[in-house]
């Protein structure tokens, strides 16, 4: 056969070597912090602490995300432990399927089901650790004062909903479906707003982030995340149980359900948010 027939072969096989290289030695990254993290506390995979396996299974995941998925201080990397479910799930299915993009994320998920990826979910969900105190903010009283006018009020001549429309009045989500945005490292936040903004992020259709997104200045963005960042969560971050009043914009990954379940008074509709305030 033609040696030039062959290149492309070649290459193929290649490039498929160095992606079962890399994704071998960050798996052995991952093992290797897992391991550690048991080393340090020996009790955690025992069956009475672990009932279902899953807290070990998922050890590698806090190599990133922190013990239990609590976040580190590395400023980046966001906390897991007890946001929605429906949210954790969605986010592992953008990761596998190319709407969000992280290349360590997506080479670890891309083999699993839909159900393993909704016993993850649920895991994290069910995990209620303290939220640590917020870093204080570094800004201008006048940048802060716009990312809180922008949390609370949104910008009517943008058409730019406010975020507590959608995120709970308290900032701490609505289950199963949308997360809270407070206890979130600023860096985080403006990298999630940025890729959005820039279409790098998506999510499913209709992307209503990625409407809200496309509104925001640059300066908007910055003035959000330093706000946010520097709230402490009420309520130990407990998302609410429905939407006080419907949602301003119709989003993918979020149930009609969800999104029609307007907030009683009383019964299994009510919120432990009900009453809660930011400041």
């Amino acid at each position: 056969m033609d040696k030039r027939a062959l290149a492309p072969i070649k290459r193929g096989a290649g490039v498929m070597m160095m992606k079962s290289l890399w994704c071998a030695v960050v798996w052995m990254g991952f093992v290797a912090g897992a391991q550690a993290q048991i080393a340090q506390a020996p009790d955690f995979a025992a069956k009475v602490n672990d009932p279902d396996g899953m807290a070990t299974r998922t050890l590698a995941c806090t190599t990133c995300h922190g013990a239990q998925g609590k976040a580190t201080q590395n400023g980046y990397f966001p906390r897991i432990a007890g946001k929605p479910a429906g949210y954790l799930y969605n986010q592992l299915l953008n990761l596998r399927d190319g709407r969000r993009h992280y290349p360590t994320m997506g080479y670890l998920l891309e083999n699993l089901t839909d159900d393993y990826l909704r016993e993850m979910a649920v895991h994290f969900a069910s995990l209620d650790i303290p939220y640590p105190e917020p870093l204080v903010a570094k800004e201008p009283p006048s940048v802060l004062e716009r990312g809180r006018k922008l949390v609370f009020e949104g910008d009517a001549s943008r058409s730019l909903p406010a975020c507590v429309q959608c995120h709970g009045t308290a900032m701490t989500g609505v289950a199963p479906f949308v997360p809270g945005l407070l206890g979130l490292p600023r860096d985080y936040l403006n990298g999630q707003l940025g890729a959005w903004k820039s279409g790098k992020r998506h999510a499913q259709e209709p992307d209503c982030m990625a409407a809200v997104a496309k509104q925001l200045s640059p300066e908007d963005v910055g003035a959000v995340s330093a706000w946010l960042s520097a709230q402490p969560v009420p309520n130990g971050g407990k998302p609410a149980d429905g939407f006080a009043v419907r949602m301003p914009v119709t989003c993918g990954g979020v149930d009609d359900v969800a999104s029609a379940h307007f907030r009683s008074g009383s019964g299994s509709g009510s919120s432990s948010n009900a009453g809660a305030t930011t400041k």
